[in-house]
């Protein structure tokens, strides 16, 4: 028999770790969970939620997929617009609920869940792991778009901590997109390949010491700096706190450290600093979250 209820959690995440601008991401412990109700008629949200079933319906399968009435209801913890990937956990706690619902009639399988997300999202940085948990580093598979995106996911061991500090401040990633140069310079290019390829190789290791001074930026930071009153000053306080280092997650206006200890230590600088330049927020001290998106709840009608 089909489920007629399902819930799907999905984790949120920090994307670019300052220089992998759209390659780099990090699931974390922080959650919102999709309730879909399949109900009578065709009755379907709106907005992004609405959007999202569009999509899958009819692009998720070589077929599509006839259209079905639900509910859907959004619960949790991640705060929009801050940088924390929480379209991410809308559109694929969606794709995931609807997959499940609709499983009897037309199998769905994880990578057509995926490759839907990357495409409704626009960039995998996110997108991977808050599906797959742990780091991902991903990349074009080749230089035709329609190959899609390949990636390296591993998982992330439990001594690294996330100090997060979270401004009650909403940004637009349409607005913090549209401050970014067209070009860079050829050195700072090379610089953040080099940095990049670092924190991959450091995660994929499990060596976290040698993450520390690979978050320096050249491509999106000293841009989106303006939109963040004491963005320079927060994320030099981590780092003098003891943090391996700082960085803008995604596009803001969340601020997040990573470090081995002293958290502490790093949280009260974070937010002492953030008070000087009258910026109001929250810290919180985050895990990787290494299972991603899951079905945590399913009921047969």
């Amino acid at each position: 028999m089909p489920s007629s209820r399902v819930q799907v959690r999905v984790p949120a995440s920090t994307s670019n770790l300052g220089p992998g601008f759209d390659c780099l991401g990090l699931a974390v412990q922080l959650y919102n969970t999709t309730t879909i109700t399949r109900i009578d008629g065709d009755a379907r949200p709106d907005g992004m939620i609405g959007e999202t079933a569009t999509a899958f319906f009819q692009r998720i399968a070589e077929k599509p997929i006839a259209p079905f009435g639900f509910e859907a209801r959004i619960e949790g913890d991640i705060p929009t617009s801050r940088g924390l990937g929480s379209s991410v956990t809308v559109r694929l706690g969606m794709l995931m609920g609807l997959a499940e619902l609709a499983k009897e009639s037309i199998p769905i399988s994880r990578d057509q869940i995926l490759d839907l997300l990357i495409e409704l999202e626009g960039h995998p940085d996110n997108a991977v792991p808050s599906f797959l948990g742990g780091f991902a580093v991903s990349a074009h598979a080749s230089d035709n778009p329609s190959d899609g995106f390949s990636y390296t996911r591993v998982a992330v061991k439990p001594e690294l901590s996330c100090v997060t500090l979270i401004p009650d401040l909403k940004l637009s990633t349409e607005v913090a997109r549209g401050l970014l140069p067209k070009e860079v310079p050829l050195r700072n290019a090379v610089e953040n390949a080099q940095r990049t390829a670092r924190i991959a190789a450091a995660f994929c290791t499990g060596d976290y010491e040698s993450l520390r001074g690979m978050f320096i930026d050249h491509f999106h930071q000293p841009f989106r700096q303006v939109l963040i009153p004491g963005f320079a000053s927060i994320l030099g306080a981590a780092r003098e706190a003891g943090a391996l280092g700082s960085f803008l997650s995604g596009a803001g206006s969340t601020l997040m450290a990573l470090t081995l200890s002293n958290e502490e230590a790093i949280s009260n600088a974070m937010l002492e600093t953030a008070r000087k330049h009258n910026l109001p927020a929250r810290v919180m001290v985050l895990k990787a979250d290494n299972t991603g998106a899951e079905i945590v709840g399913a009921t047969q009608g």
